[in-house]
């Protein structure tokens, strides 16, 4: 079983996936987004990438401000996760996400990752956190 991690963002969705024991996250791409409003291509490729890793569902960062109040991203968020259940017919889990930017960036530099080449993987490190941040919360080896 495998589950796949998404950072939605208005440019970008980071994607990373589990490993079939659903214990650790690895980051695989970052899908680039031509229009904010058009989600065919990217749901396209998302479910491609369903099909490819069988996925079991889809954990999603929500982007709740650091006060804990929701925002415009939120909105968003809420109805591109209603687009891909309804899409890939999979659940949809939504994970806290503050800070997983600043984390991964943090990670980059640790990393030795050249700044001007930071946003080529910061996405998709993001996608990895907010989905490593699910599996360490939650023992699906168990069920």
């Amino acid at each position: 079983m495998r589950i796949m991690g998404l950072d939605y963002g208005s440019k970008t969705v980071g994607v990373a996936i589990s490993d079939e024991l659903g214990v650790t996250a690895q980051p695989i791409m970052t899908i680039e987004r031509k229009s904010e409003n058009k989600l065919r291509k990217t749901l396209a490729k998302i479910e491609e990438l369903i099909d490819e890793y069988k996925v079991s569902f889809v954990v999603l960062g929500y982007p709740k401000n650091m006060n804990n109040t929701e925002g415009a991203r939120v909105l968003a968020t809420n109805e591109f996760k209603e687009h891909l259940e309804r899409r890939t017919g999979l659940e949809v889990v939504l994970q806290d996400e503050r800070m997983t930017t600043i984390e991964a960036t943090n990670i980059l530099k640790e990393s030795g990752v050249r700044r001007e080449d930071r946003k080529d993987y910061v996405d998709k490190m993001a996608a990895a956190i907010i989905l490593q941040t699910y599996l360490d919360s939650h023992d699906i080896t168990q069920g």
